[in-house]
C-alpha cells in the first residue's frame, strides 16, 4: 500500500468503482426515532456505524463533519473519534471535516492533533486563508505520517461569491489566486504520489461548475473533494466538472440525502438502514454516468 494519501485515496476509489464518498453529518432531530431514546453521542455512534455498515461496499470513503459531534462536548469528540475508527476498521478512507486553520505553533497543534495520531483520519479539510504560513504545518504532519489535506478553494455556499469572487486589478478571482498557491504549495517535494496527484487538495463545490473547470486548470496535480451534490441544488453533470478526462481527479461528497433517505415518501416503508444503503447506491451510480458520460 502506498505510503502517499493521493495514492492510496484513488486505488479505493478504483476498487469500488465510485468516486464518492458519504459525508457523516448527524444531527440528532433527524436520527431515527428508535436512536433517539439514547445519549446524542450514543446515538451518534449507533447511527454512523450502521451508515458504514450500509455503504462500505459502495464507496471508498467517509467524511465525518466534527461540528456535529463537538457540539456535546468531550463525550461528543469521544464519539467521533470512534466513528474514526469504526470507518477506518470498515476498510474505508476517513476524510475528517474539521477546517481548521491557523499559522505557527498554533497550526502545528491542530495538526498533530488531527493527522498525527495513527487511528485518526486519513484526511482532513482546512482553511487556508492566512496563507502558507497556515497550510505549511499541516503538510509537514501530512507528509510525515501519509496523510492528506483538502484547502477550501471555491465552497458550495450561496455568499461564496461575495469574498471568494472579489477581483484584483488584472481580473483575477480571489479562489483563483487561492487555488494558484494550492498549486504551487502542492508541488513540493514528497508530496506528490506515483500518480501524479499531491497529497494537498481542494474542496471545489459542485454548485460552481463553470468555476470548477477553470480549476482543474489551474489545479492539475490536486484532488478535488467536491460537496454540493443532492441537497445543496447540484446535480451528478454539475459533479462531473470536477473530474479530468477519464473520470479521475475527485471525489463527490453527499450527506443529507443519503444520511436521511429513510425519510423521503421514495423509501417508505423500507427500513432506514436499507434506505441509507440504496441511496448510496443510487448516488455513486449517478456520479459514475455521468462523469464517464
Amino acid at each position: 500500500m502506498s505510503d502517499n494519501f493521493a495514492d492510496r485515496l484513488l486505488e479505493a476509489i478504483a476498487r469500488k468503482g465510485s468516486p464518492v464518498c458519504v459525508g457523516l453529518d448527524p444531527a440528532f432531530d433527524k436520527l431515527p426515532d428508535e436512536l433517539k431514546t439514547l445519549p446524542p453521542e450514543r446515538a451518534f455512534v449507533e447511527f454512523c456505524s450502521a451508515v458504514i455498515e450500509a455503504v462500505a461496499n459502495v464507496v471508498p470513503a467517509v467524511k465525518p463533519q466534527i461540528a456535529y459531534f463537538e457540539r456535546y462536548g468531550h463525550a461528543g469528540v469521544a464519539a467521533y473519534e470512534q466513528v474514526v475508527h469504526l470507518a477506518r476498521q470498515a476498510g474505508l478512507i476517513v476524510i475528517g471535516d474539521v477546517k481548521r486553520n491557523d499559522i505557527g505553533s498554533t497550526a502545528a497543534e491542530y495538526a498533530a492533533g488531527h493527522l498525527g495520531i495513527a487511528d485518526g483520519p486519513d484526511a482532513i479539510t482546512i482553511n487556508g486563508y492566512l496563507g502558507a504560513d497556515g497550510i505549511a504545518p499541516f503538510l509537514d504532519v501530512a507528509k510525515a505520517n501519509g496523510k492528506g489535506v483538502f484547502v477550501l478553494v471555491r465552497t458550495s455556499n450561496p455568499s461564496a461569491g461575495a469574498i471568494q469572487d472579489f477581483a484584483d486589478g488584472s481580473g483575477r478571482k480571489f479562489y483563483e489566486h487561492m487555488a494558484q498557491q494550492v498549486a504551487a504549495l502542492g508541488e513540493q517535494p514528497g508530496l506528490v504520489g506515483q500518480q501524479g496527484y499531491s497529497c494537498l487538495g481542494a474542496v471545489v463545490g459542485a454548485t460552481w461548475p463553470g468555476e470548477a473547470k477553470a480549476l482543474r486548470q489551474i489545479m492539475p496535480r490536486q484532488l478535488f473533494l467536491v460537496p454540493g451534490y443532492g441537497a445543496q441544488g447540484a446535480t451528478a453533470k454539475d459533479c462531473a466538472a470536477s473530474f479530468k478526462s477519464g473520470g479521475v481527479g475527485a471525489i463527490v461528497n453527499a450527506s443529507r440525502s443519503v444520511l436521511y433517505a429513510f425519510r423521503d415518501k421514495a423509501h417508505a416503508g423500507t427500513n432506514w438502514r436499507d434506505a441509507i444503503g440504496q441511496a448510496a447506491k443510487v448516488f455513486a451510480q449517478d456520479i459514475r454516468s455521468a462523469v464517464n458520460h
